[in-house]
């Protein structure tokens, strides 16, 4: 694949073959105490101090919780060796509004990516389609769609509420029971579903019925949709007819806080509810006191982290990423000061849009876009000579991954975002 690299700052155009820089795609960083399986403890002694018996907990600056997120995300070196299924169920699923921002999240973290790997384990059902965390549709692996689901339903009904309006007179049980008949004797559309239940409630609001179809039941959307260079227009069935097996109980709060912890954490217990889009998990936290360490934000938040999950140094190298909009790095905490500077809130969103986004040493840096073979990376600031040869090489490297090494690309640096 060739690329050929432009920018409106000056600087010379160059034409570069990706084959001479594929060591230098973001992992060559990687090898400096950041493989998120240990690693240096940051700011306030780490794995060394609970914040107990009377001493204040160490206090980790947003750097220090940045560099730890990011190794628990899998962004300060690509992992080697983990599958797209296995990277799936660590980050407890990938956000999923669009078809092509999960392949470009693991595009991101694992080594070796290939997008086919994915795309088979969505035909094979290992891994599926589906709305949970914060009412929005996620890439689940087949077990977590069958247990997350019951633990965020409490979240689904109170969305159903927003809706009551229109469904006056609707029998919600009987619906369900209804919705469950229709899509599983053949997936539907929603389009499709909606002018089914209007049969048997014509008075009621037409989207209200399908979003209660949706809230009470575990709906995932069948393939092709989701399928890399194959997609297809959206189809619902229930993850139980889908995957030949019924809903498991949900194991409980305490479950997921652990594997929260292990994917965002350190973390505060309003952070893990804006992930889940949960409430009253304090209780959660409280069981699990024991078993964790405690820290304190610099705003003197208490922060909950498990022992043993990798807290690197801060002063620890992170090489740039292309991240795809929505993706749960920016999504999951209420303070998101660890990958967003205070002077670049609101950034990453126009009215409803979302914006890819680039990460530079660590944080947000920038926005990105592909239109066709061109990508065009817009930095919010002016980027060093050394970081915009990182930027390049990790561009080449995405592009090589997704699109194969005999395409053509052209690499731009755009006007820097005002």
């Amino acid at each position: 694949m060739t690329t050929k690299t432009s920018g409106v700052d000056g600087n010379q155009n160059t034409n570069q073959n990706t084959n001479q820089n594929a060591n230098q795609n973001g992992n060559q960083n990687g090898n400096q105490n950041a493989n998120g399986n240990g690693g240096g403890t940051s700011v306030g002694g780490g794995n060394r101090a609970r914040g107990v018996g009377g001493h204040p907990a160490p206090v980790l600056d947003p750097r220090a919780l940045n560099r730890a997120t990011l190794a628990r995300q899998l962004l300060l070196r690509r992992s080697a060796g983990r599958g797209s299924t296995d990277a799936v169920r660590h980050l407890v699923g990938l956000q999923a509004q669009n078809v092509k921002p999960p392949y470009y999240a693991l595009a991101a973290r694992l080594e070796g990516f290939r997008p086919e790997e994915l795309s088979t384990a969505m035909e094979d059902r290992a891994v599926v389609r589906i709305v949970t965390l914060r009412s929005t549709i996620h890439t689940h692996t087949a077990d977590d769609a069958l247990t997350l689901r019951p633990l965020v339903q409490g979240a689904r009904d109170r969305e159903l509420n927003n809706f009551r309006k229109g469904l006056a007179g609707v029998d919600l049980d009987r619906l369900a029971v209804i919705a469950r008949e229709l899509v599983e004797a053949e997936p539907r559309t929603m389009k499709q579903l909606r002018e089914e239940l209007l049969v048997h409630w014509p008075d009621a609001d037409p989207f209200a019925l399908s979003v209660a179809a949706r809230c009470r039941l575990p709906l995932v959307q069948v393939t092709p949709r989701g399928l890399w260079g194959r997609s297809g227009q959206v189809a619902l069935t229930t993850a139980e007819h889908w995957l030949g097996r019924p809903t498991e109980p949900s194991p409980g709060p305490d479950a997921a806080v652990l594997r929260y912890l292990a994917a965002f954490g350190p973390a505060s217990v309003k952070d893990m509810q804006t992930w889940a889009g949960l409430t009253r998990l304090r209780e959660a936290f409280e069981r699990l006191r024991p078993r964790l360490l405690t820290f304190r934000d610099e705003n003197g938040v208490e922060l909950f982290d498990l022992p043993d999950a990798p807290r690197p140094d801060s002063d620890t190298p992170a090489p740039p990423r292309f991240l795809p909009e929505f993706d749960n790095l920016l999504l999951s905490h209420v303070d998101r000061s660890r990958v967003v500077p205070a002077g670049l809130k609101g950034r990453t969103w126009a009215g409803n849009q979302a914006y890819c986004t680039l990460l530079v040493d660590g944080f947000l840096g920038g926005l990105w876009r592909q239109e066709g073979d061109v990508l065009t990376i817009e930095p919010f600031g002016r980027l060093t000579k050394v970081q915009r040869q990182e930027v390049v090489a990790e561009a080449e490297g995405l592009l090589r991954t997704l699109s194969g090494a005999s395409a053509s690309y052209d690499i731009r640096f755009g006007t820097v975002a005002a």
